[in-house]
């Protein structure tokens, strides 16, 4: 398909063509657009993160849904169904994101439910008490926002623009769990440490969210040089920890890291060495809530075929008209 910039004739006498086009596209911190060329290894990369992203988005829905009928107060029901609702929203962007790029929903789906493609390793780990949800809002939302805040600023446009609409919305989860969590420090004795114990269970797998280390990360190179990613893994885990120490300060915990310091040298928070075992362990399926994420997907895809059926029906009959 030709680029949406320049003349076809200015293009065919440029050096490699397209090729040339694209690359000098990215280079100039410009967007890739649907029907634009792309090099085939750039779609497949495109359409493999924005999957992965558009199902953790769905999968995440799974861990705080759960406590939606078990909230403590009206208020907290309200404003953690209009959460997971939000999340729900962020799958439909992503997927329709990825649609541009020739990818199918169904298939991805397919995909995911057969274990063919991942999503986050965070969030097949269970929530106990109600004092998880406050910590995913404060930690895996706050880990979240600073993977993805640079991703508006991705070189394919569509996903680019996806994120900023979402990236906001995260935000405002953040702050949602952060508000919940010092409403709970504020409590009783059993509500500070159910706060504390959720803390401690969620900071590495929080951590890990961000993948690999960038010597054993396998696409970091590519998506960087491609403008895909704007920082490495460990540039954005290093951003995480150095904005969560002053927060966990402010909200009276303890991180669960021993070797967590300031490193007036660095300039930045020296931390102690991630369990790199543990996320290929749950990367693998072997999780605490693996299958029974995917499970629950796979039911719910199962459950609503009838009314995938009734809406294609129903718009053909509209087309028909």
């Amino acid at each position: 398909m030709a680029p949406s910039t320049g003349t076809a004739e200015a293009r065919a006498a440029e050096p490699q063509g397209e090729a040339a086009h694209f690359e000098r596209t990215v280079a100039r911190d410009q967007r890739i657009e649907p029907r634009d060329w792309m090099p085939d290894a750039y779609r497949a990369t495109m359409v493999r993160q924005i999957a992965q992203h558009a199902h953790s988005e769905i999968i995440g829905m799974q861990p705080e849904g759960v406590w939606i009928t078990r909230a403590p107060s009206l208020r907290r029901k309200a404003i953690l169904l209009a959460k997971v609702q939000d999340e729900a929203g962020h799958g439909l962007y992503l997927y329709s994101a990825a649609e541009t790029l020739g990818a199918d929903r169904s298939e991805l789906t397919a995909k995911l439910i057969s274990g063919r493609q991942k999503y986050s390793s965070i969030f097949n780990y269970p929530t106990l008490t109600f004092a998880d949800v406050g910590v995913i809002g404060w930690l895996v939302d706050g880990a979240a926002i600073c993977n993805q805040v640079p991703l508006c600023r991705s070189s394919y446009g569509p996903y680019a623009r996806a994120m900023i609409r979402i990236c906001k919305e995260e935000s405002f989860h953040q702050r949602q769990g952060y508000e919940l969590l010092m409403t709970l420090m504020r409590g009783t004795d059993a509500q500070r440490e159910m706060v504390q114990d959720a803390v401690n269970r969620w900071w590495w797998p929080s951590l890990m969210m961000f993948g690999p280390p960038d010597a054993d990360s396998t696409h970091t190179a590519q998506s960087m040089a491609w403008k895909i990613k704007r920082h490495t893994n460990d540039e954005l885990r290093q951003r995480f920890v150095d904005m969560s120490v002053p927060q966990a300060d402010a909200l009276g915990v303890t991180l669960p890291d021993p070797d967590l310091r300031w490193n007036a040298e660095r300039g930045h928070h020296d931390f102690g060495e991630i369990d790199w075992s543990e996320l290929k362990r749950v990367i693998s399926g072997d999780g605490p809530c693996n299958a029974e994420r995917v499970a629950v997907r796979r039911a719910a895809h199962e459950d609503g075929a009838w009314v995938r059926e009734a809406a294609a029906a129903h718009a053909a009959k509209q087309e028909a008209r």
